[in-house]
Parts: structure tokens; C-alpha cells; sequence
């Protein structure tokens, strides 16, 4: 395996990408991701906080204690991980962290790799989804991405610039990918437009460092209209538009307990934004 060390992006060209490696690390070294080439992007993506543009090698740590940041944002880094874990993993790693799915992680011939029956449907599968689950029943695992989209951040990469929520995509038979990226495109640095205040609730097993059963950002704008969006209910970061959206909900057998879960977590954060 060839490591690469770029310190530009024309300097580019394939690869798997790297930047802290909490999330690159364990797939690769699990077979799930295979790559004869690893590009170390840290002389790529730029680092720190300048005029509302968050780089997106900046760590959840440094994001977490930065004032000039909305409250939903640091809240959802300082609940993501462990500190140890918070003072490598970067925000474009922690973007595109792959399902928590235990099918998934222990290669099961699941839809998202390739194969024609979702394991969880069938299987155990109080962890997953309750929106979007007939293809595929994975929750997806990021606070900060949920986050992000509740603030209508903006995402720049190497060959584009888009919101954060078109960064995700729900698989299906023609596409199994869960992201809109193309091959070799890379994340650069996240846009923040600002707000009048921001709120992120989530609700895990362990009181700390866990992935989300349930988040729930909320950001109340400028125009006076409030987004909502929702980490560990779906294959991708869900947008709802009032908690009555949760009446549409499709759980499984055993992820019916989310819904009311959700349905609270919504009313607290929308009345802590009042």
C-alpha cells in the first residue's frame, strides 16, 4: 500500500483519503474499505475557524470550544465522542463516517454491500431507522452532520460547492452510495450562515460518547423560519418541518420506542429556541 502526502489540490489523483483516521482506520484495517493507495490530506484541508468558514480538517475539539460557533454545532461536537477521539477527528471525517449498522461492520452481503436483503429488517435492529428503512433500515451516526444541516451550512469541496444536506443521498438498487461525492472529490470547508439561536438535544444509551438513538437540531434564522433535523432516525441526516412529521414515521418492531423519543426531544429543543 502507497502513502501520499499532498500538499495541494492539483497534487490529487485517486486514493483513499485520510485525515484523522478515526474513521479510516477501523474500516480499512476490517477489510470493509480496500485502497492501494492512501492520500494523508492534512497539508490539503485547511484548519481553524476564520469569518463564519470552518475548515474542514478542524478538530471536534477546537469546534466544540469556539465561541464564535452556534450553540448547536459546539453541542453536538462536545456529545460525539470521547475527548481523546474529539482531538483528532476532523469535521469532513466526522461528515462522512460510514452506518454504525453491526450487518454492515461485520460484512454481512447487505444492500450497502451490494447484495439484496437488509439484514436489520429481519434481524436485530433496535438501533436503526424510522424513516426512510425499506431499502435500507441503517441510522445514520453523525451529530455534527445533523447539526449542520439544521443551520443550512454550506459545504465547498475540491470541485463544487453545495448545502450540507445535498452532501447525502438515500441508497437504492441503481446507487448504493449514501453520499452525492464524486470519485476524488474532496471536502474543503464548511460555511456558516448565521442565525438567531441554535439548539442540539440527543438521547443515547450512555450518558456520554455515544452515537446518537436520537438527535435533534434546531435553528431558528434570520427570516424568522426554524429548521429541524434528525441524527440516528434514518440511512442519512432527516429534515422535518414541525414534530407533526413524526406521525409519518415508519419503525420497525423494535425501533417504535424512537418515535416518541423524538417527539419530545423535538417540543424541548423548538421550546428552548423560544
Amino acid at each position: 500500500m502507497e502513502l501520499l502526502r499532498p500538499s495541494s489540490v492539483e497534487e490529487l489523483d485517486g486514493g483513499v483519503f485520510l485525515h484523522g483516521g478515526s474513521e479510516g482506520a477501523p474500516v480499512l484495517r476490517e477489510g470493509l474499505l480496500e485502497a492501494e493507495k492512501l492520500v494523508d490530506v492534512r497539508g490539503v484541508v485547511s484548519r481553524g475557524i476564520h469569518n463564519g468558514t470552518i475548515g474542514a480538517g478542524t478538530t471536534l475539539a477546537e469546534l466544540e470550544v469556539e465561541s464564535a460557533i452556534p450553540d448547536a454545532l459546539r453541542e453536538a461536537c462536545r456529545l460525539a465522542a470521547s475527548p481523546q477521539l474529539r482531538n483528532v477527528s476532523s469535521l469532513g471525517g466526522n461528515l462522512l463516517q460510514s452506518t454504525r449498522c453491526w450487518y454492515w461492520r461485520l460484512d454481512y452481503p447487505c444492500r450497502l454491500h451490494g447484495g439484496n436483503r437488509c439484514h436489520a429488517r429481519d434481524g436485530e435492529h433496535r438501533e436503526h431507522a424510522i424513516f426512510a428503512n425499506d431499502f435500507c433500515a441503517s441510522a445514520h451516526p453523525s451529530d455534527v452532520a445533523a447539526s449542520l444541516v439544521a443551520l443550512g451550512a454550506r459545504l465547498r469541496t475540491s470541485k463544487r460547492e453545495f448545502a450540507v444536506e445535498e452532501l447525502y443521498r438515500l441508497p437504492d438498487d441503481g446507487d448504493r452510495s449514501t453520499t452525492t461525492l464524486e470519485g476524488g472529490e474532496l471536502l474543503l470547508d464548511v460555511e456558516l450562515p448565521a442565525v438567531e439561536a441554535s439548539v442540539y438535544l440527543k438521547a443515547m444509551d450512555r450518558k456520554r460518547w455515544s452515537f446518537p438513538q436520537v438527535g435533534v437540531a434546531a435553528a431558528r434564522h434570520a427570516d424568522g423560519s426554524t429548521r429541524i433535523a434528525l441524527a440516528g432516525v434514518a440511512p442519512i441526516p432527516w429534515r422535518i418541518e414541525s414534530v407533526d412529521d413524526l406521525d409519518g414515521a415508519t419503525p420497525l418492531p423494535r425501533t417504535e420506542w424512537k418515535v416518541p423519543l423524538a417527539q419530545a426531544l423535538v417540543r424541548r429543543a423548538l421550546e428552548q429556541l423560544s
